[in-house]
């Protein structure tokens, strides 16, 4: 990204802090129509992506061109016709109502812009998507086998794309951008601003800090609780990773471990409530349902995968014999007893959140209360320079999930409109002969290709667009389906060959990047394992009665940790590989609810156990006193 001085950075703070405004007046006073309120979120944010984001390497980092100028321009006409013209095309009949010339004309503008924009700001990988998609829309007719469709003409492509409020560029997924997203994106920027950020970190280090592994430990709890704030795994690496990785490395961890426990850890902020990553908003639109009600069924998910984290930092601490850091170093609770307001506002989120109240009401009072409550502390005031500049961080921020989910509109058109999803549904079922696991397999690897390099917003929206509805005529719950895919999309930030939190990771540690993201994929290991436990029994994400609810999370919750002992090779010892085959046999059978597989798990590693108390007690005895 630019970083822009004078005149140039006025322009663009000043379109910036306009579009967070907006956002936060109609979330207070009222959405506007969909056209208006998705026009002007489009019109802002696309010119900042051309503006902000250069067009080649070779571009001026310090300001932008005349060229970009014209992009910027480009990008704004379209959505000022859709804003003006948007009472004719709410009340256009799909299909049937003739495509004039000029809106052909600037929805071809505009789905270059889109394109053009995705290369910049997002992904290289997803404009190739996104024109593969286009010509699959236009090149259907001559298309072999199941991919052969009837094809769209061009003045029926761009209103499938451009025009329509209920799907494409200006669809549902806009507009829970244009809603939502862009409002609690704000107040992650609001509550950063406040100091959140460095409270995060003491109070992780005070916590953890003394204890075996603890600035690994660190980097876990404060990657937990800046993802639920940010939901970008690679932003959260280099925010909290700069800090935490030098201080493993300092302890003694490896760089490529050091890398690889950030690069995790910044991955599952994505799953952890209240603030989930941007995703979560879409999926609760898909699901009809309440976007905390949705949050409370994924926190056990989400609480397990950090549990498995911290584990395996602790066993393999134990392995290593690595302490914990001097106390004397550490912050004392006093100290970040007195910063404890700062987390006032995210308790408020969840409370009116738990309580009924609308989500974007309660997005709007926790930045209301960010900024009263910095006010209880000179240090960390609220000023008004403070507060524009919170607005045009969130603003920034806004710009690559508003970009990535008008690319994937435009691909979720092509998958619906084509009969895509019903040719993956056939070759998923026909591959997999009808068996649910395997089924399971194709669609997880098919999730974590689309995520490769890919927001993980756009992967999820395409994902299930493709895998959620295979899985759900599976037998699969829906809640369950939408859930697996949003795992999967999200873990391939730390799936190699393309894992992107894993290189900011191994960036930051000066470590080899493929040897950080199999390090990042092992010590994150259940989150590949939890995703197909709950397409079979969903009891994990709250789906069954309060007995079975307990008994699955405190048998998880074991399974998780002798799963961290088998993948580390320590327990009471280190482990040979046949214990560590035993433990983690005994770790699925746990993770996996039921009584039976319970009690083999419970046998398995009593086994373990007592032959490595037995070992133990052996080598004591040879010890001299």
């Amino acid at each position: 990204m630019r970083k822009l001085k004078g005149p140039m950075l006025y322009i663009v703070f000043a379109i910036g802090i306009l579009i967070s405004l907006f956002s936060l007046y109609t979330a207070t006073f009222g959405v506007r129509a969909p056209f208006i309120q998705r026009g002007v979120h489009l019109a802002c944010l696309l010119p900042m992506a051309f503006l902000l984001y250069p067009a080649t390497k070779k571009s001026p980092i310090d300001r932008f061109t005349a060229f970009d100028v014209c992009w910027a321009v480009a990008s704004v006409l379209p959505c000022i016709y859709v804003i003006i013209n948007r009472v004719t095309l709410e009340g256009r009949m799909v299909f049937v109502t003739k495509v004039k010339g000029i809106e052909i004309a600037l929805g071809l503008i505009l789905i270059v812009v889109v394109i053009e924009a995705l290369r910049r700001a997002v992904t290289g990988v997803m404009s190739i998507m996104v024109v593969l998609a286009l010509a699959y829309l236009y090149l259907g007719p001559y298309l072999p086998g199941m991919l052969n469709h009837k094809g769209l003409a061009l003045p029926r492509l761009v209103e499938s794309v451009c025009l329509l409020s209920g799907e494409g560029i200006f669809g549902s997924l806009m507009g829970t951008s244009a809603t939502y997203i862009i409002v609690f994106i704000i107040f992650g920027a609001v509550a950063m601003e406040t100091g959140a950020g460095e409270f995060f970190t003491d109070f992780s280090r005070a916590l953890a800090g003394s204890t075996r592994g603890g600035p690994a430990k660190i980097a876990t709890l404060s990657s937990a609780l800046f993802g639920t704030l940010t939901g970008s795994a690679v932003a959260n690496v280099y925010t909290t990773g700069s800090f935490t990785i030098p201080l493993m490395k300092k302890n003694g961890f490896p760089a490529h471990f050091a890398g690889a426990v950030e690069a995790a850890a910044s991955t599952g902020g994505q799953l952890m409530p209240p603030v989930m990553g941007a995703a979560a908003f879409v999926m609760a639109e898909n699901l009809d349902m309440p976007y905390v009600k949705l949050a409370m069924c994924a926190t056990i998910v989400a609480v397990l995968y950090y549990l498995s984290i911290m584990m395996m930092i602790h066993f393999r601490c134990l392995k290593e014999d690595i302490k914990g850091e001097p106390k004397e170093e550490l912050p004392n609770w006093k100290d970040v007893g007195k910063k404890c307001y700062l987390f006032l506002p995210v308790v408020l989120l969840f409370y009116m959140l738990l309580n009924g109240y609308s989500t974007l009401l309660a997005g709007v009072t926790s930045i209301a209360a960010s900024i009263l409550i910095s006010y209880l502390k000179k240090e960390t005031r609220m000023t008004p320079k403070k507060i524009l500049h919170a607005l045009y961080s969130g603003a920034q921020s806004s710009i690559m999930v508003a970009v990535a989910l008008a690319g994937a509109g435009i691909i979720v058109v092509a998958v619906t409109y084509t009969g895509l999803a019903l040719s993956f549904s056939s070759i998923v079922i026909a591959f997999s002969g009808g068996i649910k696991f395997i089924a399971l397999i194709l669609i997880a690897i098919s999730c974590i290709i689309l995520g490769m390099g890919v927001p993980s917003t756009a992967a999820y929206v395409i994902a299930s667009a493709l895998g959620a509805r295979v899985m759900i005529k599976l037998g699969v719950e829906p809640i369950a389906a939408h859930m697996f895919v949003f795992y999967f999309s999200i873990i391939s930030n730390i799936t190699p060959p393309v894992a992107v939190a894993a290189y900011a990771g191994a960036n930051l540690a000066k470590s080899e990047p493929m040897k950080t993201g199999f390090t990042a994929s092992a010590i994150a290991a259940v989150g590949y394992i939890v995703p197909f436990i709950v397409a079979y029994d969903p009891v994990l994400l709250l789906q069954g009665t309060p007995l079975q609810i307990v008994q699955s999370t405190i048998t998880a919750t074991f399974g998780v940790c002798i799963l961290a002992a088998g993948v580390q090779g320590y327990f009471i010892g280190i482990l040979n590989p046949v214990k560590r085959c035993c433990l983690g046999a005994a770790a699925l059978l746990l993770i996996f609810p039921g009584t039976f597989t319970d009690l083999i798990a419970i046998g398995l590693f009593l086994a373990v156990l007592i032959t490595q108390w037995m070992s133990w007690k052996n080598r004591s005895k040879m010890l001299p006193v």
